[in-house]
Order: C-alpha cells, then sequence, then structure tokens
C-alpha cells in the first residue's frame, strides 16, 4: 500500500493571527507584520494575501510597500504566533498520533495520514479538507495543504499547486509529478532548489526537472557530489526518507548558537560587551539543558559601508564546561582576535559546538570541585529567577553600557518583539 502524507501550511501565519486578534478576514483585509519602530528598511515578517494579491511579496521592506496601498502595520507578537501554533498543533493531536506528525516549522507540519484513511473512511484529499476546516474553525487561521505519496511529493503538491488550486488542496504521486511538473519553471519553486544551485544546474544545462532526469547521472555527481543523489531522486519524484526515519534520527553532533544582526553600525568596543552578554546567555542555555562544551566559534559581520568580508575564528579551553567564568575570558580573547577594530560591526554569531551531556568533569591540577559546584550553583540560581521573574531580572553591570543589547534581546523572541 501506498503511503500517504499531507504536508500543511498556514496562510500567511502571522499576519492571519494579527487578523484574526483584530476580528478581521485575513483573505481581505491590507496588513503586514513588521515593528514601526525600526527604520522602514526592516523585513515585514509577513503579509497578508490580499496584500499579496496586490502584488507586494512576502519579506519585503517597508519601504518597497507601494505608497498607494492602504494597509494595517502591526507590531510582531512572536509569543502570540507561538501559542496559536500550540494550539493548532492541537488540533492536529486530537485526530492523529505524535508519532505520525512531524512539525516542520511555525507553520507547518507533515503528517503521515496512511494508517488514519481507513479509521475515518475518507480520502487523503477530503482528510486534508477537514483538518484545513477544523483549523479554520477553531482558530480562524486558513490553511492549504499539499497531499503526497512520500513526504517530498506532499510538500511540492503543496509548494507548487495549493497555491492556485480552488479548495487550497494540491495532490501528487511519482505519475502526476512527472506529467505535470517535470517541464515547470523556475526549479527555483521545487524544495531545497535555491538560486546558486539552479545556476549550477543551468551551467550544465538542466532547466527543469524533465532536464535534470535525463541529465547523465556521473555529469550531475561530477557538479555536485553526494547531493547528486538526492537531486536525481527528487527529479523522479522518489524520496525514502519516512516519517519513522524523521522521527528515529539522532544528530552526532550538536551545538548552541546566538547571533545577532545589530540595528546600527557598532564600534570594536561596543561589539566586545554585546558578544561577552552573549557568551553568558548560552552559558545560562547550556546549564538549563545540563550540556557542556570546550570550543566556541565566532563570526563577525562587518556593515556594508566597509566593503570588506566578515572574519571568523575558533578558541578551546582545557575542559568542556559551562561556566561563564571559563568561557567569557576565552571568547572575550578570541573576538580581540578575530574582530578587525578599524571596520564597523553589524553582525554577530556565537556558537558553542560538540556540545555533550555533562557526565564526570576531569578536573585539572588548579580547578577544586568545590569552586565549580558553586559556580553552577549561581547559574541555576540565577536561571530559577529568571525563568519565574522575566530574563531581566538579574543582569550585570555591562548590559547597562552603551550599545548594550541584553535587556532588549531579553523581552524578544528569535530577534522580534515578543
Amino acid at each position: 500500500m501506498e503511503r500517504q502524507y499531507l504536508c500543511i501550511d498556514l496562510k500567511s501565519f502571522y499576519a492571519s493571527v494579527e487578523c484574526v486578534e483584530r476580528g478581521l478576514d485575513p483573505m481581505t483585509t491590507n496588513l503586514v507584520v513588521a515593528d514601526p519602530t525600526r527604520s522602514d528598511k526592516t523585513i515585514c515578517l509577513a503579509v497578508s494575501p490580499s496584500m499579496k494579491a496586490l502584488g507586494v511579496r512576502n519579506r519585503c521592506r517597508v519601504f518597497e510597500i507601494p505608497k498607494h496601498i492602504d494597509y494595517i502595520m502591526a507590531t510582531p507578537r512572536m509569543q502570540k504566533y507561538i501559542d496559536y501554533a500550540a494550539m493548532i498543533y492541537g488540533i492536529y493531536l486530537h485526530y492523529f498520533a505524535k508519532e505520525d506528525i512531524h512539525v516542520y516549522s511555525i507553520d507547518e507540519a507533515f503528517i503521515d495520514v496512511t494508517d488514519y484513511l481507513a479509521l475515518y473512511k475518507r480520502t487523503p484529499r477530503a482528510l486534508a479538507r477537514g483538518l484545513m476546516g477544523q483549523v479554520l474553525k477553531r482558530v480562524g487561521v486558513r490553511a492549504t495543504c499539499g497531499v503526497g505519496t512520500n513526504l517530498y511529493l506532499a510538500k511540492i503538491a503543496l509548494d507548487v499547486l495549493a497555491k492556485h488550486a480552488p479548495d487550497f488542496i494540491g495532490e501528487l504521486d511519482e505519475t502526476q509529478y512527472r506529467e505535470l511538473l517535470w517541464d515547470h519553471r523556475p526549479l527555483t519553486d521545487f524544495w531545497r532548489i535555491g538560486p546558486g544551485i539552479a545556476n549550477r544546474l543551468a551551467h550544465i544545462g538542466v532547466y527543469t526537472m524533465r532536464d535534470l532526469a535525463m541529465c547523465p547521472e556521473d555529469l550531475v555527481y561530477r557538479h555536485f557530489g553526494v547531493d547528486a543523489e538526492l537531486l536525481i531522486d527528487h527529479a523522479w519524484g522518489r524520496e525514502s526518507t519516512t516519517m519513522a526515519d524523521i522521527k528515529a534520527y539522532r544528530s552526532k553532533t550538536s551545538c548552541l548558537s546566538a547571533g545577532q544582526v545589530l540595528m546600527r553600525d557598532y564600534s570594536f568596543q561596543e561589539a566586545r560587551v554585546v558578544v561577552k552578554e552573549m557568551i553568558d546567555r548560552l552559558c545560562l542555555d547550556m546549564v538549563k539543558k545540563d550540556v557542556i562544551t570546550n570550543s566556541v566559534s565566532l563570526y563577525v559581520g562587518y556593515s556594508s559601508s566597509a566593503g570588506v568580508p566578515g572574519s571568523h575564528g575558533s578558541t578551546t579551553v582545557a575542559r568542556a564546561v559551562n561556566s561563564d567564568k571559563l568561557l567569557r575570558p576565552a571568547v572575550d580573547a578570541l573576538y580581540m582576535r578575530v574582530a578587525n577594530p578599524f571596520y564597523p560591526i553589524r553582525r554577530l554569531q556565537l556558537s558553542c559546538n560538540h556540545v555533550e551531556t555533562q557526565g564526570t568533569v576531569q578536573l585539572s591540577l588548579f580547578d577544586t570541585l568545590a569552586e565549580d559546584e558553586a559556580e553552577t550553583e549561581l547559574q541555576r540560581t540565577v536561571l530559577e529567577i529568571t525563568d519565574r521573574y522575566g530574563k531581566n531580572a538579574v543582569l550585570k553591570g555591562m548590559s547597562f553600557t552603551e550599545g548594550a543589547t541584553a535587556r532588549e534581546r531579553n523581552l524578544q523572541i528569535g530577534g522580534h518583539k515578543a
């Protein structure tokens, strides 16, 4: 029996939530989600479907919206969107087991419905229509859905077909995929083919999925290495990964990272404070997750006015820890080594590499177990306070200096207002 998957997506999710909160119809209301306190160069996190119908593209910048269009600007409320996403996930769980659901993003999920078709006595399309209706009825947010005989086809049915379907549902099997989409352009409409890959494919004469399917495999492997296998499979509409594979996957390595796009050009010393704040926050996150690291990487991106590429580097400490007392000096020394003091700084990315669960710790001759335990206890106390009263309940003095961002970031989720 062929498996059947749904890929369900919430239309213009952030914008739809803001419309629902105002008692407005997301399909007919002109609304953009963007922070009005930032400049008109800020990115719109979402635009409503009616704005898209007027030619306003998603993720545009505020100044790019035509002046003749009247619209509502809604300040981002990330916690509100998370709450709505949780409610919608609860609807999915009412009909399907969590083992058959993979949350792909805040507004998109895959569901393996194969074993539910007989239970609910419905076709995959009818099941999709019913699920979309429940989301609209209970939450007020419209959804689109792709139905496919594998995960890839469900995603393509959503991305390419559903948006043009009267009922917002697209459906594909391998035969339909080849009949309907083998000559579809541009290639960037297909999942995992961005402009870079599309340009590389064009260099070998590949402009459609049919071209890719018919291209000599050795030529594709020569240009794309191991990624060629996935490209060739997708050209034929094949995908071997199942929901069980996704649920069973465990990464061999893991990391914790934090990044910021600064709201203005920062001086060398101002950005240095931000980096210290970032490693302090990452250390608290590691204590909370009970993990440790001995390697940290830093990327420093400079202002476009400098016209130079960013710089990066890594550092290690003698033993894996999650102590800010040990990691902050190491990261500060890394910053002093990596960052160019003569260029204004606009981006910072900090990663704790090879993160592992904390277990038995090997101390050096100069370490004492009592000091480690005291440091960890202090960090856990800070976490207890911030979990109860908010992240700004406990701050270090440097967070009150010029250019510090921790106080503002603590009121955000994903870099936007919570």
